[in-house]
């Protein structure tokens, strides 16, 4: 049965794919699984629990991003690919809902007479899942005393990472404990591979495989769900031809690569970023794809330090994957990967106030909307929330890595516990004391208080510099700041003035 092959949570992230056997049997499906890696057992109360919203993503029609994909396709396709099996593979997509550089897909087509399954979970599909998992029963189990059970072989794809981990200059055991050493090591020692080529077609299944289904339904759209939102900066749709058209948006319909570096930390608007990492996340779009029209964008128009700082974020996002395999399900955990004791609060009304955006500072507060509304927030966004709630307030990191899991569109459980754990001091940060100040953070990346102003309505009548310094025109502050300097007068004691150099 296919579900006594799902892998452990110890290896993560690898598509499947059995290899061909001897029968006639096909069919269609496609497994999309999530899963809920934490270990915390601190509850989030069902009733504040928000739907997360997917919306279009603007500049780009799905015409446009339909063509995106297409031009990128025929770059990729090769005519010199030949197929030499006759059995069957059934592909399990895993975090990899793509065509485009997915080594799976491509062997199994190779290998087989392909017919490739897939598995939803909106309700018109339900029937599909009955059926096909009762044709994977029928393929792997024998179906009587008589029949020779048929035993498939598992291949494990690695496919999620820009660097394959195969290619790392040390295994994982002796991973870099700091980014920095990692990089450098990876940069200087490891190639990024080739994107997987691609058929020139993958051909229909048989028709027999989709007569028995019967009547696929209708999806219903978000409006009909009731879950059309107007108010995000971005809006996203899923798939990946979203993904390839987002992509040639940002790199070359709009060139803002060439100034990624210098608008990278802004919270308003669809491209202040780049915005891959809800596809990314999801496995619509591959991190070698992006590497390679990095590439192409530099030996055509600019190589700069814009372009090296998306490939920047990309060596940190293989980073956190690979030191959740070195350390496991530690990094769900109170101490995280250092195993650092330290006394933190459950307060509920404290994290509440958080979650729900009423704290009293306007820069948290906006950003918590932000991302209860749209299931998206800023980079920089995620630094100050999560600094806030472990140093001021103190509250148990996890509480909040919950949070972002629940609601974050990108979300994946390497790239949030591990930028969590960071945070928090009990990560891979060699400075566990990093503290972002809410006043500076307030005045360098929201001068004019344009983002907090978005988002608090209230706040919009007050004059710029005061949007983000509203006093009594505000919400009360549910807690004072370590290091507040411009709030209100503090005396800091012999530690928190030592503590002070980490101070951003």
């Amino acid at each position: 049965m296919l579900h006594l092959l799902s892998p452990p949570h110890s290896t993560p992230l690898k598509s499947l794919i059995f290899s061909p056997v001897p029968t006639p049997i096909r069919f269609l499906f496609r497994s999309n699984l999530t899963m809920s890696l934490s270990s915390s057992s601190i509850p989030l109360s069902n009733d504040r629990l928000r739907p997360v919203r997917c919306y279009m993503v603007p500049g780009l029609s799905s015409e446009e991003a339909e063509m995106a994909s297409d031009e990128a396709f025929r770059r990729y396709s090769s005519p010199s690919l030949k197929r030499t099996g006759k059995g069957v593979a059934i592909v399990w997509f895993r975090n990899d809902l793509r065509v485009l550089d997915n080594e799976a897909l491509v062997r199994a087509w190779a290998t087989s007479e392909s017919v490739y399954a897939h598995k939803e979970t909106c309700s018109e599909e339900l029937l599909v899942e009955h059926r096909v998992l009762k044709r994977l029963q029928q393929v792997v189990l024998p179906q009587s005393p008589d029949q020779e059970p048929i035993n498939p072989k598992l291949q494990l794809i690695w496919g999620t990472t820009m660097y394959h981990i195969d290619d790392l200059p040390f295994s994982i055991r002796d991973l870099p404990d700091v980014y920095t050493q990692f990089r450098k090591a990876v940069e200087s020692k490891c190639l990024t591979r080739s994107c997987s080529k691609l058929p020139l077609s993958f051909g229909p299944p048989p028709s027999a495989s989709l007569d028995e289904i019967g009547g696929w339904g209708d999806i219903p759209s978000l409006e009909q769900l009731g879950l059309e939102e107007k108010k995000a900066g971005m809006s996203f749709v899923g798939g990946e031809s979203a993904a390839i058209g987002r992509v040639t948006e940002y790199f070359w319909k709009k060139d803002k690569l060439r100034v990624y570096k210098e608008t990278r930390n802004g919270m308003l608007g669809p491209d202040y970023s780049t915005k891959f990492s809800s596809w990314l996340a999801s496995g619509s779009l591959s991190p070698r794809y992006i590497y390679e029209e990095v590439k192409r964008y530099e030996k055509q128009r600019i190589s700069n330090d814009s372009t090296y700082w998306v490939l920047f974020e990309l060596i940190w996002r293989d980073y956190f994957r690979f030191l959740s395999i070195k350390y496991g399900n530690s990094i769900f955990h109170l101490g995280g990967p250092r195993k650092i004791v330290s006394n933190w609060s459950q307060d509920r009304a404290l994290f509440e106030a958080w979650r729900d955006g009423r704290t009293g500072y306007p820069i948290i507060d906006a950003n918590m909307k932000e991302l209860s509304t749209t299931g998206f927030m800023s980079n920089r966004g995620r630094q100050i929330v999560c600094s806030f709630l472990v140093r001021d307030m103190g509250i148990d990191w996890r509480m909040g890595a919950e949070w972002f899991e629940t609601c974050l569109l990108d979300y994946d459980p390497a790239s949030n516990y591990g930028n969590w754990t960071y945070g928090a001091g009990v990560g891979n940060d060699p400075r566990e004391d990093r503290y972002f100040s809410i006043p500076k953070q307030a005045k360098t990346y929201d001068p004019e208080g344009e983002y907090v102003a978005y988002w608090l309505p209230e706040l919009r009548s007050l004059p710029k510099e005061r949007r983000n310094f509203p006093g009594n025109s505000y919400t009360k502050q549910i807690v004072p700041l370590k290091f507040d300097t411009t709030y209100q007068k503090k005396d800091y004691s012999k530690r928190e003035r030592a503590d002070k150099m980490y101070v951003r």
